[in-house]
């Protein structure tokens, strides 16, 4: 059987990135399967319903949290890696091919990172732009954003006073979020990714104003 993963949330300031791993035979997808970007959010989510609902189809999602993504003694290329493994061990059976969207820079090393965290005998590819050039990896990246999505949407309930945007560092409500939450709390929020420069630049325009005012 063939196999496909990619990841989705690799680079918000806010919250967790997804990996998905879909295993089927490409011909039982739904129609319409692409990248997710090149998707509107309604339709990603009417081809999940449809991939989650097939029998056919065996779905796996790993979740890799902001504190994991903070953690000084890993680096979001090794997350990455992780995360695909772990989405394509739910799903995988011996013998086994298929291919992974490329997290790195070097797609040959990336896939074999991957298969190095999986036991059994499999083949794995890793290419750069596989969501847009083969069916099941694009299922992944439909899963793992409309996964992506949901979980915003969580955080989003979890902060009603104030809207949280997409969690990207370009998002101006996202970095207005961060400001606020910190101008009140005197840190960033638990969903945040401490690591990344936005969280820092946030902390050091609070701890300047701060000291402004004596």
């Amino acid at each position: 059987m063939q196999f496909g993963v990619d990841e989705a949330g690799k680079g918000p300031v806010l919250g967790s990135m997804f990996a998905a791993a879909v295993r089927a035979d490409p011909t039982v997808l739904p129609t319409g399967i692409d990248d997710s970007k090149n998707l509107a959010p309604a339709r990603r989510e009417g081809l999940a319903d449809q991939l989650r609902a097939d029998d056919r189809v065996d779905i796996a999602v790993a979740e890799v949290p902001p504190a994991r993504v903070d953690d000084p003694e890993t680096d979001m290329n090794t997350l990455t890696v992780a995360a695909q493994a772990e989405a394509l061990s739910g799903v995988v059976c011996d013998g086994d091919a298929g291919v992974v969207d490329a997290g790195d820079t070097d797609a040959t090393r990336f896939g074999r990172r991957v298969a190095d965290r999986i036991e059994g005998d499999l083949s794995i590819t890793a290419e750069h732009g596989a969501d847009e050039a083969y069916p099941l990896v694009g299922a992944a990246s439909v899963l793992a954003k409309v996964r992506r999505d949901a979980h915003v949407t969580t955080l989003s309930a979890e902060y009603p006073e104030t809207e949280v945007g997409s969690g990207y560092p370009s998002d101006p409500t996202t970095r207005a979020f961060l400001r606020e939450y910190v101008a009140e709390h005197g840190d960033i929020p638990p969903c945040a990714r401490r690591s990344w420069s936005t969280s820092q630049e946030v902390l050091a325009a609070a701890e300047q104003s701060a000291l402004s005012e004596f």
